[in-house]
């Protein structure tokens, strides 16, 4: 019976000691003095007015080992960062969204290689642009040689483009259709717009090219076809309470505006950071700086969220972790086998264009590797207000680093960021 006791009461200790918690470096195998070089780092390009402010966070073994916030959230009030500062995670968000979307898959929902028009009908024969007339955003088409799958979704090959941040053809078709990026939107729902997405002009055939687009907002839309649910809802039913995401939100409730980074733009000539305009032209579109302050219909799978470090550090974890964190499942270790293994074959993909491309995440492969600095098996992405993230199943690693700038020529200190990570694991 004591015996017994002493289990029950050693359970809960064991469950919170899986929960991601502030470690010595050397517990985990890395060097304290050579992680303060990031400090060194990230300091000399404050100093240099390339950047406000900066957070950055590792994690290793499930221990986070360096967790500091540089600099100034706002400059003109000398607000320092914080750590636990809320950023707009932008294509962050693509991740999250892929992950919910394979929640189903593991119910038998649907199977990677459906027809996306078995379940949206819109997207149903799709067609492919011919010609494109830029005076007045005309444009003809021929049928495409299939149609869209879900994996080509999460892979980025169906042909979709971006609205607003896409190629000019893009922008403009999308424009005119008043398909948007989904980013500081506030009055449209994501069913009506996905719904004409689907009638628009595939760039190219499904499967022939790598294409970024406006894939992940139609998988957001598909989780509502399929759960019945509101995407909003659905990620916090299904992973943020789950998981104990507690500050990733589309729009923040009140409570939380106060802890939403400022967001700074880059002046064209000196390339020193500049207060950005309260409301800015994007290709066709309004963008709104402060969006997630307000309430909203629009829910961006694809680029809608704002979050902390920690909160995604959850998340990764979990994947890192085959599915689990603190005990909750979210998914199996072969699901999130597949969803970071290369979907994408021998296709150029990602901004480094020999990175691989599961689904959701690029993906570094032996020959990329040099190239992007990371080992061979790690999945990241990033998102437009420069924001960035890695995992690495091999060396149990993550890496975030967190900045709100748009636009910004200074994008180096994010690979500089990843060597100075790297040179600090001492085991």
């Amino acid at each position: 019976m004591k015996k017994y006791m002493l289990l029950l009461t050693l359970l809960p200790l064991a469950a919170r000691a899986q929960l991601l918690r502030p470690a010595a470096p050397a517990a985990a195998g890395m060097s304290a003095e050579r992680l303060n070089r990031i400090d060194t780092l990230i300091l000399e390009y404050i100093s240099r007015g390339y950047v406000n402010g900066v957070t950055a966070m590792v994690i290793r073994d499930g221990k986070i080992v360096y967790n500091k916030a540089f600099g100034y959230d706002n400059t003109a009030l000398k607000i320092p960062e914080k750590t636990d500062n809320i950023f707009r995670i932008a294509s962050q968000t693509k991740a999250i969204t892929s992950v919910a979307l394979m929640t189903l898959y593991e119910e038998g929902k649907f199977l990677l290689d459906d027809p996306v028009s078995r379940y949206i009908p819109e997207f149903a024969r799709p067609q492919v642009l011919k010609t494109f007339n830029p005076a007045d955003s005309s444009w003809t088409t021929e049928p495409a040689t299939r149609e869209i799958t879900i994996r080509h979704l999460l892979t980025h090959t169906s042909g979709i483009g971006y609205a607003q941040i896409g190629s000019k053809e893009a922008n403009a078709i999308y424009a005119k259709a008043g398909v948007i990026a989904g980013i500081g939107v506030k009055d449209a729902l994501l069913a009506d717009k996905m719904k004409i997405l689907g009638k628009l002009p595939l760039f190219h055939n499904p499967g022939e090219k790598w294409t970024y687009g406006l894939n992940t907002d139609v998988l957001g839309y598909l989780i509502e076809v399929l759960s019945g649910k509101p995407l909003d809802q659905f990620l916090r039913d299904r992973l943020f309470i789950p998981l104990g995401m507690k500050d990733t939100y589309f729009y923040l409730p009140p409570e939380k505006q106060g802890r939403l980074v400022t967001l700074y733009s880059e002046d064209k000539k000196t390339k020193l950071i500049a207060p950005m305009p309260a409301d800015v032209e994007l290709q066709g579109a309004r963008l709104i700086p402060d969006y997630p302050k307000m309430k909203g219909s629009y829910f961006s799978g694809g680029g809608g969220l704002s979050s902390t470090m920690y909160d995604y550090a959850i998340f990764l974890q979990m994947l890192l972790n085959g599915g689990s964190y603190n005990g909750v499942r979210i998914l199996s270790r072969n699901t999130v086998r597949i969803m970071t293994m290369n979907q994408t074959g021998d296709l150029p993909t990602g901004w480094n264009s020999q990175d691989n491309f599961g689904l959701g995440f690029a993906v570094v492969n032996e020959k990329s590797s040099g190239v992007s600095l990371l080992p061979a098996g790690v999945f990241s992405w990033g998102g437009m207000f420069n924001t960035a993230y890695w995992a690495d199943p091999k060396e149990k690693l993550i890496g975030i680093i967190y900045k709100n700038i748009w636009p910004t020529t200074h994008g180096e200190l994010n690979d500089k960021y990843k060597v100075l990570v790297y040179q600090a694991i001492n085991d």
